[in-house]
């Protein structure tokens, strides 16, 4: 037996998942880098002509992770030679290839491969408007959609579903509608249960549940269970609980299927978050007695709605029973036991419960920790929430710049202006950099504190340093707090430059300043001003700010005039 003979015989015997590891080792070997390498030769890959067949071809297409590698082989299996198997490819080694080729963006390769091979259909269309919907954008998966239309002469139910699905994800809903009504007044395809329920969760989506009860009325196909159980969603969002438990009850009494577990967790979730915990929990037990299992999600959403009632202890006899019933508690329970103790202004036992967390065997994420130290904050102690950022550094968790924030806020609120500029000059060594709130927050607080303008220009340098830029609200802050510091010269410029950016200080600023001109007897400057501001930007609310200069040029007159 020649060599060569050999090698093929043992070929043969491998087990296909040996031969796609081959094939690939090989393709990595070659390494094409375009759609088609002049430079290479598919020989190499004759060896293995007797082993093709469909399911080893798609396997080796999706073991790929270049495209460029499985369009390769695709192009050789589709004329190996020798071929003594009399291998073509099927529907769908199309469809595997043009999965992996769209998942690299290359949609004019995998459309002009389709269309050389006539397989440019409209369920290969429908990927193509999934895979631009994916990546936002519209335009292109709406184009696809009339492409294929005019191909299939308005036979394309798929990339109909297709585009609507990606309309309904972008919260385009009435753009969904009026191809919904285009497929109904063509009356050339009919409507699947996709189609309407696609709709439906639409409509539920953007709270128009009435809409979607009408879609849900007119449809001309049986529901499905995920049919139901959308409309159930948008019913308990929109807080309807009688609605929904109607379609319990119809589910119930059709017997083609009967409502799972996300029927109960969902019609649960309803009702904890209208109060009703009870109820919820009597859906528990019926669930149980009819023999659908509730999961971790469904315990999940029973001890929310105790903590949100206030109820924390039962909620944990609720953690208990989970555990009773074979489910592992996750780390959203546990922070869901935070968030109630929290809410209940027990930071303390929320801490000694992150503790207990960690012994049980969950650790604590960026999120737990900010749910304590939020509330820490919020109570005004914000030395116990820095003891918290600490401890998270020290296991390697980055917290995010809205506890900074908090603790920021909390210092400027207690008054504690030195440690608050401190606190935001160390948040960079702390790993994490300060943004626009960080500086926002202890500027303000800085501003409404007399003998700190000092202070205000080093941050406000500093924040301009960072790439941020000043706002409409800073603005008033600054030009209000010169004003209260005495330094009206100061204010006047400041005031100025945020006109320069078209930005009209508060009302409640402008009229700080405007009663510091009157005081220092500048009424030329402060009609001035007024015009200024009224030529330069739009102001919807113009005749208040006129009010505000009229009212206190007549107090300054009338006080004057009694003066004199």
């Amino acid at each position: 037996m020649s060599l060569a003979r050999r090698g093929l015989t043992t070929l043969q015997a491998f087990p296909d998942h040996a031969i796609v590891t081959s094939i690939t080792s090989l393709l990595q070997t070659l390494n094409p880098q375009t759609s088609n390498p002049s430079d290479l030769s598919p020989l190499p890959l004759n060896q293995f002509s007797p082993n093709l067949n469909p399911s080893l071809v798609i396997r080796v297409i999706k073991n790929q992770t270049d495209p460029f590698h499985g369009l390769f082989f695709f192009n050789w299996a589709s004329n190996p030679n020798p071929n003594p198997q009399n291998y073509s490819h099927t529907f769908h080694c199309f469809a595997a290839i043009t999965d992996l080729l769209i998942s690299h963006s290359l949609f004019s390769t995998a459309s002009s491969l389709l269309l050389r091979s006539n397989k440019l259909s409209d369920f290969m269309v429908a990927k193509f408007i999934r895979a631009h919907g994916d990546r936002g954008d519209i335009r292109a998966a709406i184009d696809w959609f009339y492409r294929v239309k005019a191909i299939e002469n308005g036979r394309c139910l798929c990339s109909y579903n297709a585009v609507l699905a990606v309309l309904v994800t972008a919260n385009r809903v009435n753009l969904a509608k009026a191809f919904h009504g285009q497929i109904v007044e063509e009356n050339v395809v009919k409507p699947d249960v996709y189609t309407y329920t696609t709709m439906m969760r639409g409509f539920c989506k953007m709270g128009m549940v009435e809409n979607a009860q009408k879609v849900f009325d007119e449809m001309v196909c049986d529901p499905t269970l995920v049919t139901c159980n959308v409309m159930i969603s948008g019913y308990c969002k929109k807080g309807d609980m009688e609605s929904a438990r109607r379609f319990l009850g119809f589910m119930m009494e059709g017997k083609a299927f009967l409502p799972d577990t996300v029927t109960y967790t969902t019609l649960m979730d309803g009702y904890c978050k209208k109060g009703d915990v009870r109820e919820a929990i009597n859906l528990l037990k019926e669930m149980e007695e009819r023999g659908c299992e509730p999961n971790v999600v469904t315990y999940n959403v029973l001890v929310h709605g105790l903590c949100l009632v206030g109820n924390v202890v039962e909620a944990k006899r609720m953690i208990t029973r989970m555990r009773l019933n074979g489910l592992k508690d996750n780390l959203v329970t546990h922070s869901t036991i935070l968030k109630g103790l929290c809410d209940m202004g027990k930071p303390d036992e929320a801490v000694l419960y992150l503790r207990e967390m960690i012994t049980l065997g969950t650790n604590p994420d960026v999120k737990a920790y900010g749910i304590i130290l939020n509330e820490y904050c919020k109570m005004g102690k914000p030395d116990e929430a820095i003891s918290l950022l600490k401890e998270m550094r020290s296991k390697a968790l980055n917290p995010h710049v809205s506890s900074f924030n908090a603790v920021l806020s909390s210092l400027g609120e207690n008054g504690d202006l030195n440690r608050a500029i401190l606190f935001l000059k160390q948040m960079t060594k702390m790993g994490c950099s300060p943004n626009f709130t960080s500086f926002s927050l202890v500027i303000r607080s800085l501003c409404q504190t007399r003998g700190r303008t000092e202070d205000v220009e080093e941050l406000v340098a500093s924040m301009i340093q960072n790439g941020h830029v000043l706002d409409v609200v800073l603005y008033s802050f600054l030009v209000k707090g010169y004003c209260e510091d005495g330094n009206l010269y100061k204010a006047m410029l400041i005031f100025s430059e945020a006109l320069d950016k078209n930005h009209v200080i508060s009302l409640d600023c402008f009229s700080v300043l405007i009663k510091e001109l009157c005081a220092t007897g500048k009424l030329k400057e402060t009609e001035m001003i007024f015009k200024d501001m009224s030529r330069r930007c739009n102001m919807l609310d113009l005749n208040s700010y006129r009010k505000v200069v009229d009212e206190l040029l007549c107090i300054y007159l009338e006080e004057k005039k009694e003066s004199t």
